[in-house]
């Protein structure tokens, strides 16, 4: 009898469980979301922007298809340049404070090229706004026409950086193959001045682009520069030793390299 009432009790308390977790807008035994929409999908979005932008989301190959549309919207938008001008701003404040130049011209300050000087944006528009798997063939041939734009922001603050007198170099992942198509555009679009343009040559195809870029840094440290300030799109342009005293980065939730 005891048995009885204990396999009983067992069988209420199961059910119990399980009715409750029938009831449940979401729950063990029911693993589908609710689908988004309106201000939800926009909060899922931004919060994915978000954490790309602080480096939580890494290696993405495609923005995710329900963001599509709203992070075209965010980077052809006001937002946008005004995120991109608020770093702009706090380089400026760092600028005014930070560096006694020895005046020996080796005070190095570093530029990332694509979506730091020059906008790779009017690409990414005819090409689903990274909603499609970045085809790096078709890529090179548009930058090949030489009509990304400057990103105004960074134009003013890449010459105010050199007129106080510090050696500007561009470190890019762009291949060797660019360099003409690379420095007819930017000085179309305004820039002149550098020091140095870095370009990926054969044997760095296969290197993480973090340790391409730490490796051109480091030649630069060897040659005696004391690299005061980085300013890049991507984290890998920060990555790896040496760094600088201190880095900047713009806003992209385009794609993500590595």
């Amino acid at each position: 009898m005891e048995m009885a009432r204990n396999s009983l009790f067992l069988l209420g308390l199961v059910v119990s469980l399980l009715i409750g977790l029938g009831s449940a807008d979401w729950n063990i035994l029911n693993h589908r979301k609710k689908p988004l929409s309106g201000s939800s999908l926009k909060n899922y979005c931004e919060s994915w922007r978000i954490n790309v932008e602080v480096n939580n989301i890494r290696g993405f190959e495609v923005v995710p298809e329900e963001c599509i549309e709203y992070i075209g919207k965010y980077m052809t938008s006001s937002q946008y340049k005004a995120d991109c001008q608020r770093a702009v701003e706090e380089c400026q404040l760092y600028l005014s404070s930070c560096c006694t130049l020895k005046g020996d011209g080796k005070d190095a300050w570093i530029f990332d090229v694509d979506d730091t000087l020059i906008s790779t944006v009017p690409y990414f528009k005819k090409h689903g706004f990274g909603g499609d798997k970045l085809n790096i063939t078709s890529l090179e041939a548009w930058m090949k026409k030489c009509k990304a734009p400057a990103l105004d922001h960074t134009l003013r603050l890449f010459h105010e950086i050199r007129e106080k007198g510090f050696k500007i170099f561009l470190i890019s992942i762009r291949r060797e193959s660019l360099r003409d198509a690379t420095v007819d555009n930017l000085i179309k679009e305004g820039y002149h001045g550098w020091s140095r343009l870095v370009l990926r040559d054969l044997q760095d195809e296969n290197k993480h682009v973090q340790n391409y870029k730490a490796e051109a840094r480091k030649r630069l440290v060897s040659e005696g520069y004391r690299i005061w300030g980085i300013i890049g799109d991507q984290w890998s342009s920060f990555d790896g030793s040496p760094s600088a005293k201190r880095t900047f980065k713009l806003p992209n939730s385009l794609y993500y390299i590595a």
